[in-house]
């Protein structure tokens, strides 16, 4: 009787500096395909319904090129995550738990996750689990300009915390997953929204 495939969850948004619990192994690795972007509204972690604030979805390349408009970066197509590896006595409970953490707008979808070894592309993972935002969910916000999206995350707080927090622990856990690993989007905001940081911090001390 063959083995039961491991349980795989590939994070790249919050999972990646929050991992899900009963993690036996992690492994850097990155889709092919997708684009990791701004476009979810969140009306229950980094929002609220009258304000939501902005938090990450994976988008198929070719969806987001529908919706990509104001995109400073339409062409990157690699998401840098993690593959974390849920210990098969508590799958059930992990499931559970990421069914209701993602409960905003998201389906789940298996994909392969690759890495780069020795200057060569290879597949780590096979049918990773993934939550996936579709373009047709009612969260959904398609593309913003960067300058009205850091503005948004500035502005935001929800029963997790800041937006802007967010934004700032997700560009730092991408930067540190592997020599490779980036995100052009991810970082040009980060920039915006620390000019407003600055800005503002500048203003109230010349009051």
């Amino acid at each position: 009787m063959p083995s039961k495939a491991p349980y795989v969850v590939f994070g790249y948004g919050s999972l990646i500096f929050k991992p899900p619990p009963h993690v036996i192994s992690q492994a850097p690795g990155f889709l092919k395909g997708y684009v990791r972007r701004f476009s979810q509204k969140s009306h229950d972690h980094r929002g609220t319904p009258e304000n939501p604030g902005r938090v990450v979805t994976l988008i198929h390349k070719e969806d987001w090129d529908h919706f990509s408009g104001s995109d400073a970066f339409p062409d990157e197509d690699v998401v840098w995550g993690i593959a974390y590896t849920i210990n098969p006595l508590y799958e059930s409970e992990v499931r559970d738990y990421l069914d209701y953490r993602e409960k905003d707008g998201y389906t789940l979808e298996t994909l392969d996750v690759y890495t780069i070894e020795d200057g060569i592309e290879k597949v780590v993972t096979h049918n990773a689990y993934c939550y996936v935002g579709r373009p047709d969910n009612p969260s959904f916000v398609g593309s913003e300009p960067l300058g009205d999206l850091a503005d948004r995350i500035w502005r935001s707080v929800g029963p997790s915390g800041r937006n802007k927090d967010y934004l700032y622990q997700l560009a730092e856990s991408v930067r540190k997953l592997a020599p490779a690993s980036f995100d052009s989007h991810l970082f040009a905001l980060e920039d915006r929204v620390r000019e407003l940081d600055d800005k503002n911090s500048d203003e109230t001390q010349a009051q």
